[in-house]
């Protein structure tokens, strides 16, 4: 993917109860559909990262979904925090 100068990368923290409810694969459809390249993974403290590539208005969109996720998750706290492109080609699971 060329990364072009309006394509923005996030590195997104969420806590709450964001394991055990889907929230990965929520987040992979929902990145999937805003066509935002990256990853989600769950950490062992109990929060989901994810690193998250695209253009800037969709990952503002991302960014707003990450706060409730799917509708069994509980969120807590959403942290956004630019980084580095990661010029992935496509949204995984780790």
């Amino acid at each position: 993917m060329l990364y072009l100068p309006w394509m923005k990368t996030v590195e997104i923290h969420i806590k709450g109860k964001v394991q055990g409810v889907g929230y990965r694969y929520s987040a992979l459809y929902k990145a999937t559909v805003l066509g935002i390249q990256g990853y989600v993974k769950n950490n062992y403290d109990s929060t989901v990262t994810i690193v998250a590539e695209g253009e800037e208005e969709k990952l503002d969109e991302f960014v707003i979904w990450c706060h409730n996720g799917p509708s069994h998750a509980i969120v807590e706290s959403v942290t956004v925090t630019d980084t580095e492109p990661s010029h992935r080609k496509t949204f995984k699971i780790k």
